[in-house]
């Protein structure tokens, strides 16, 4: 089949259709083969080309005809108005990490590895076997698939010291991916209207969800190596909250990796307040010079409530995470689970247990590792080279993103449509701010496509910075 020669008839028909009265009837397929000098097939892409533009429309048994030009209509949907009337709470706008942009951009935006350092064949395996078994006509339990939770309770066992009881299968919930997770705890642990503490900066998609659910976020200061003990401790007293939300592995958006000292005095800090440490450990797979430290392990009278996600590191089509929070808590989070989504896709369930399970899930992570470093590394030296007037604060150790601090004055919405003018996609890290941002900051995705691109991309962001003066 030939693409040029199928692009070739469709803009020929074109022409002849934007002089054709509407209904007008196209020559039959047998002609247009005979005119063009092409194939049948060539000339069935092109008529389905002009078909999905709604140019043309195929009435079977009759023929080919020019589609009518429908005129639109302004709709009124100005009675909706007074229905929703105002809403519960403001949301914020969807992240611009979501967005979808022309494949020939430099991508810095993007909160999702690339295909590359996905596990592809381990992945697609896994979905194929789970097809095949009970998993693809069976309704899974609540909680999610027992083996599942056996491996994520398994996991943070592993890790977890003598002397701290480690987590049983029975203390994990299965999660149709972390976002709607954060939701459910919020709502079961702090509820509407109520103070939530939550580092500063720190990951949209938690404040999207504490806005979702009507909670009221109390930022704490966050930095390079996490949170100030005694800022946390004014914040509990000041607020009367009885949660905290942070990541200490990797945090998004700043890369920070809290020291295990510093971890020891913030969940002191936690304990001593009778409240809650909601540690969100979405880049556990992400460990690049360090491994990660989950602070869950250090605990079990179930102060800590533990999310962990395999979304992105094992693929973006199987959203999978999971809690492991304890006590009556635990029958909480749950009871909302449940009454949102019933249960998990056993399907997914299945895959994504089959994929992590393998021999092969070890050697991917051990390849990612140096894979996200030299990517890390190249996107650092090519800031450092073009753009002189960024400054990070701390090379991340692990995580996939880099944290730039630009110059007092720096006019972001406009730096970024000059770097989209110029192919270069880039998020501004105002959305990672629960309350006005502390500076002028964006974030640089290293796990996105073509790093070969990441010294052009960051020539065009140093240039158009320059260019504010």
């Amino acid at each position: 089949m030939n693409n040029d020669s199928s692009a070739r008839i469709v803009l020929a028909l074109k022409q002849w259709i934007s002089s054709a009265a509407p209904g007008a009837r196209l020559p039959s397929t047998r002609s247009l083969v005979a005119d063009y000098q092409a194939s049948p097939v060539t000339v069935q892409k092109a008529l389905q080309a002009l078909t999905s533009q709604g140019l043309i429309e195929s009435r079977p048994g009759v023929g080919t005809f020019v589609r009518a030009v429908r005129t639109a209509r302004p709709l009124d949907y100005g009675w909706q108005t007074a229905a929703l009337r105002s809403p519960s709470s403001a949301l914020p706008p969807s992240s611009s990490t979501m967005r979808n942009v022309p494949s020939d951009s430099i991508w810095f935006h993007s909160g999702y590895p690339a295909r590359e350092l996905l596990p592809e064949r381990l992945v697609r395996t896994a979905l194929a076997r789970a097809a095949r078994g009970d998993a693809a006509l069976s309704r899974p339990p609540a909680a999610g698939m027992p083996e599942l939770q056996q491996w994520f309770a398994h996991e943070l066992g592993q890790a977890t010291p003598v002397g701290v009881t480690p987590p049983a299968a029975n203390d994990v919930i299965v999660l149709p991916g972390s976002q709607s997770g954060l939701s459910s705890i919020f709502r079961a642990l702090v509820g509407a209207g109520q103070p939530l503490l939550m580092e500063s900066p720190s990951y949209w998609g938690a404040i999207l969800a504490a806005a979702q659910t009507g909670v009221r976020t109390v930022p704490v200061p966050s930095g390079p190596e996490g949170p100030d003990p005694d800022d946390l401790d004014r914040a509990f007293a000041e607020s009367g909250a009885r949660a905290f939300y942070a990541q200490p592995n990797y945090a998004n958006p700043t890369g920070a990796q809290w020291s295990r000292g510093r971890g020891g005095e913030i969940l002191e800090v936690v304990r001593r307040h009778g409240a809650f440490l909601v540690e969100d450990d979405w880049a556990h797979d992400f460990g690049i010079t360090s491994d990660p430290l989950p602070l869950a392990t250090q605990d079990d009278a179930g102060h800590v409530v533990y999310i962990r996600s395999l979304t992105k590191s094992v693929s973006t089509a199987i959203r999978i995470a999971a809690v492991i929070a304890r006590g009556p808590a635990r029958e909480r989070i749950l009871a909302h689970r449940a009454a949102e989504s019933m249960y998990v896709s056993g399907l997914l369930q299945a895959a994504a247990l089959d994929v992590v399970t393998q021999p092969g899930w070890q050697t991917h992570l051990r390849s990612l590792r140096h894979q996200l470093q030299s990517r890390r590394d190249l996107l650092a030296t090519s800031v450092r080279g073009h753009i002189p007037q960024a400054h990070i604060d701390a090379l991340p150790k692990g995580g996939l993103n880099l944290w730039l601090r630009l110059p007092d004055g720096t006019d972001l919405p406009r730096l970024v449509r000059d770097c989209e003018d110029a192919g270069v996609i880039i998020a501004a890290g105002t959305e990672w701010f629960p309350a006005e941002p502390a500076g002028a900051f964006i974030r640089l995705n290293y796990s996105g496509p073509n790093p070969g691109a990441y010294p052009e991309g960051t020539r065009i962001i140093g240039e158009a910075l320059a260019r504010q003066g």
